[in-house]
This record gives C-alpha cells, sequence and structure tokens, in this order.
C-alpha cells in the first residue's frame, strides 16, 4: 500500500507537506499558549475590538473613496505623462504606513514641523483620526491597482451604446462601469483591511488601542498568554477577510478596446487640485521632514551597521524562502494535494508579523539555543512572506512548456537529472524575483523583527522605532530614507509585473 502511494504521490509532496506543516505551527503554539490561564473575553476586550474594526471601516471606506476615481482617470483619461502619474499616484505603497504615521505625528501639532518652518499652528493628527487617515493614505493604492485592472480589462462597447441612447458620460460610468468592476473594487478593499488588521506601527505611534498594539504591550509586561489570547481573537477577524477575499472573483468578460476619455483643461485642472493632498501628504510630507532632519542633525547616532543587519538578515530569509518555494511551487502544479499544501503556507502570509513573534518567543523560550537568535528570525520572515517566493517561482513554472521535459527524459535524462538541467534554469528568473520581494517585505518588517532580533541587533525598522520611542526624532531621517528606497524598488518590480501582464493581454 505505502509503495503505491509513493509511487502515485509526486517526488515534491514529502518535502512540501513538510514545509505547509511548519508554516501553520505557529498557531498551533498560540492555542496551547493561550490555555495557560488566559481570559477569553473581557471589557478591555471590547474596546480593543471596537477601535480595530472601526478602524479597519473607515480605511475601507476612505480607500475606496480615493482609490476608485483614481483608478478611472489612470486607466481612461488621457493626461500628458499618463505612467509617470500611475507611478506617482501608486506610490504610497512603497511607503511602509509606519513611516508616513511617523513623519505625520511629528509634522503637525502644537511645535510639530510645520509650525517651526512656517508658523502655522497646525492641528495634532493622533488618535483613531489620525490612525485612519495615515492608513487610508497609504492603502488606498491597494483598491486603485485592483480596480484599475479590472477596467483595462473591460470592453468599451457596452458604454459607447449607453452613449448612444443619450446617457452622460459621468452616468455611463456609474450604471455601467463601476458594476462590472464591483469584483476588482471588493479585492481591494480587502487587501486594504488585511493590510490595516496586521499593521504594527501605525496604531502605537497615533496611539490607539488595536489588538497590534495592545499585543504588543501585554508581550512587554511579560502577560504571553494573554497576548497569545488577543492574537487568536485577532486571527479569527483575519481569517474572516481572508475567506471573504477567497469568494471574490475575477473578471469573466473578454478584454476588448479599452475606454478613452479626453477631458478639458478644466477638468485635469479639477482632478490636480482634488488629488494634489493626498500625494502631498502621503509622499512629499514625509521626504520633506526627512530632508529637514538630515539638513538639521546630518548622519549623528546613525551606524551603516544598521543597514548591513537590515540586509544580512532579509538576504538569508530570501534565500531560504526561494529553496523552500521551489518544492512548494512543484507541488502546487502536481495535484490537488499540492495545491492544499501551497494554500497552507499562505496562512502565514495572513499573519500579522506581531502574531507570528508572539508565537516564536514561545518556540523561542522552550529552545534556549533559539531564543533571540538570528535564525529564529529568518525562521520568522520565512513563514510571513514564503508565499511572495511561492507564487513567484509557481506562475513562472506553470509558463514552461513540459515537451521539454518529456524531451529529456526520453533522450535518457532521469527525473533529478531532468529538473536541474531543464526546468531549474529556466525557472530562475521567478526565484530571482520572488526572493526580491522577500528581501524587501523583510527589511520593512518591524513587529517581528522587535519581538525575535537578537540582543544589541537593530536594523533600520528597529532602529528607526527606538528614535521615535526616545524622542530624538532628527536621528530617523538616514533609516527613513533608506526604508523608503528600499520599499520603492519593490514597487519597481510590482508595477513592473503589470506592465508585462498589459502586454500579454493586448498581445503585443
Amino acid at each position: 500500500m505505502s509503495l503505491t502511494l509513493g509511487r502515485r504521490w509526486p517526488a515534491s509532496y514529502p518535502l512540501a507537506l513538510l514545509i505547509a506543516l511548519l508554516a501553520i505551527v505557529p498557531v498551533g503554539v498560540l492555542v496551547g499558549l493561550a490555555s495557560d490561564s488566559a481570559e477569553l473575553f473581557d471589557a478591555h476586550n471590547l474596546r480593543v475590538l471596537t477601535n480595530t474594526l472601526l478602524l479597519m471601516v473607515f480605511t475601507v471606506l476612505g480607500s475606496v473613496a480615493i482609490g476608485v476615481p483614481l483608478a478611472l482617470i489612470t486607466a481612461y483619461a488621457q493626461l500628458p505623462w499618463r505612467r509617470l502619474w500611475l507611478i506617482l499616484l501608486a506610490a504610497p505603497l512603497a511607503i511602509p504606513s509606519y513611516i508616513g504615521a511617523f513623519t505625520l505625528y511629528a509634522a503637525f501639532g502644537r511645535g510639530g514641523e510645520i509650525q517651526q518652518l512656517l508658523g502655522w499652528s497646525m492641528p495634532a493628527v493622533n488618535g483613531l483620526p489620525g490612525a485612519t487617515l495615515v492608513m487610508t493614505l497609504y492603502s488606498y493604492p491597494f483598491v486603485m491597482l485592483t480596480t484599475r485592472a479590472s477596467l483595462l480589462s473591460l470592453d468599451a462597447s457596452l458604454v459607447n451604446a449607453a452613449r448612444t441612447l443619450g446617457m452622460s458620460i459621468a452616468a455611463s460610468l456609474w450604471r455601467v462601469v463601476l458594476p462590472r468592476v464591483a469584483t476588482g473594487i471588493a479585492a481591494g478593499a480587502l487587501l486594504v483591511a488585511l493590510y490595516t488588521l496586521s499593521d504594527f506601527g501605525t496604531p502605537a505611534i497615533m496611539r490607539v488601542d488595536t489588538f497590534t498594539r495592545v499585543i504588543f504591550v501585554e508581550y512587554n509586561a511579560f502577560g504571553l498568554s494573554q497576548a497569545a489570547m488577543l492574537s487568536l481573537q485577532l486571527l479569527v477577524i483575519v481569517g474572516l477577510v481572508l475567506f471573504l477575499e477567497s469568494r471574490v472573483r475575477g473578471n469573466k468578460e473578454r478584454p476588448g478596446r479599452h475606454l478613452t476619455l479626453w477631458p478639458s483643461r478644466g477638468q485635469k485642472l479639477l482632478m490636480a487640485l482634488v488629488f494634489a493632498p493626498v500625494f502631498v501628504l502621503a509622499i512629499v510630507l514625509p521626504l520633506l521632514v526627512f530632508g529637514i532632519w538630515l539638513w538639521r542633525e546630518g548622519t549623528a547616532g546613525f551606524d551603516a551597521t544598521y543597514a548591513w543587519n537590515s540586509a544580512h538578515a532579509s538576504f538569508l530569509a530570501a534565500l531560504v524562502a526561494v529553496v523552500l518555494a521551489i518544492p512548494v511551487a512543484h507541488a502546487a502544479i502536481a495535484g490537488r494535494a499540492g495545491r492544499f499544501m501551497e494554500r497552507l503556507t499562505y496562512f502565514g502570509f495572513g499573519v500579522p508579523g506581531i502574531v507570528m513573534g508572539t508565537a516564536l518567543v514561545y518556540v523561542g523560550l522552550q529552545l534556549p539555543f533559539l531564543y533571540q537568535t538570528l535564525g529564529l528570525l529568518v525562521l520568522a520572515y520565512v513563514l510571513r512572506f514564503l508565499p511572495l517566493a511561492v507564487g513567484s517561482v509557481r506562475s513562472t513554472a506553470e509558463g514552461l512548456d513540459p515537451s521539454l521535459v518529456k524531451a529529456a527524459r526520453l533522450l535518457g535524462a532521469s527525473p533529478r537529472e531532468a529538473f536541474q538541467r531543464i526546468t531549474l534554469p529556466l525557472t530562475i528568473r521567478g526565484m530571482v524575483a520572488g526572493a526580491a520581494l522577500v528581501f524587501l517585505e523583510a527589511m520593512r518588517e518591524l513587529p517581528a523583527t522587535l519581538m525575535l532580533g537578537p540582543t544589541g541587533f537593530e536594523t533600520l525598522a528597529t532602529y528607526l522605532w527606538r528614535v521615535y520611542e526616545a524622542g530624538y526624532f532628527g536621528r530617523a531621517a538616514i533609516p527613513g530614507l533608506l526604508l523608503v528606497l528600499m520599499s520603492a524598488l519593490g514597487l519597481a518590480l510590482m508595477l513592473s509585473g503589470e506592465r508585462r501582464a498589459e502586454f500579454d493581454v493586448t498581445g503585443k
């Protein structure tokens, strides 16, 4: 019986199953930890739950209100430098939201940078309204990009028909176009919800008691069991959002001729006036604040070791993630069981960094040789970002012509030799892209690094956090600018992928 199963299962299955089981270990750890005298729910939990849900709902509504009009403009309006506008409007995605929260917190309010620079007394940005503003500014591109992709896949013939029947262009967009891209809007909104639920830095800087902030407080107070219980409650909400996301289906319409709008000069000016504040607050202000701090205090307090630590740990995580992604991706292509294993590895990506950190801290306490080591930190990065590498390797491997491997086998190559000489070289591009994405995400990761980093091991993200806590805001300039630069590279990778997809659709 076992021999029969061994012949039936592809060679990649055993290793893929092992990796998939490893990916769900943190949840098992949290369940065991939470059962150790933690309170299931109390009045404080209710306030935390309310804050978390309000922040999520307000952020989703704000992101849809900004992202959908911008998607219509960037997809259909004929503007000069269209590609540049798309990059600029998607650029907030390149900046970690905790950097935006940090700079907006420092710029506004009495004695803030704006008052020092211009003498204007500005209201403070904090609390739930401040957190909503920051999260909206840095997550609306999710809605804009998914909606734009749906818009570009539509055939404009229905809009032209509505126009010939006397409907205005605004009514045509509202009644004909938007209902057909509702799934794209929903997909973006659910990504915004996930991003908001998992973010730690923004609620912490804005002093809003959401799950992520309270989990970190409990961890620092050695309340590991209560932190685990809160983590599980957060995971329930994350699981619900992931379930809704899995139910959202893509647009099945056949692509046709794109709709083209030719706005007048007045309409172009109106677009610029309406959306300039978004760009100024999300991009210009953080860079300006970092520039002022750099000019005022120079590189005082910054050690190049922080950048090396970030790069070193992220490189190791990228390398390990790609190695583990290869069997998982090939198992997913091989059959249904492999696709189930692949889905299990995606669970880690839905787990917020603060939750992953809580689980692995407990693992480290049980295995002292792992506690506060670089190995445990790299493991956290790998479990969090493995799906990025799996997706990239899988999409490249699926594009291979299977006849090449069959030809190699007919010529006498063993399965391993065919993999090493045919499959591996042809999927190297996907491996490099996946490694780059894991590297960039690991560079930005804050809560897991704070909880799991070795003693004295400062990265760019943790150094930025330390100077915020100490109130030495000026010293955040160099790490902040370096993180923005690295994140911009990730955005460039993503937009280049979108460009390739456009070419595939249009057949150019």
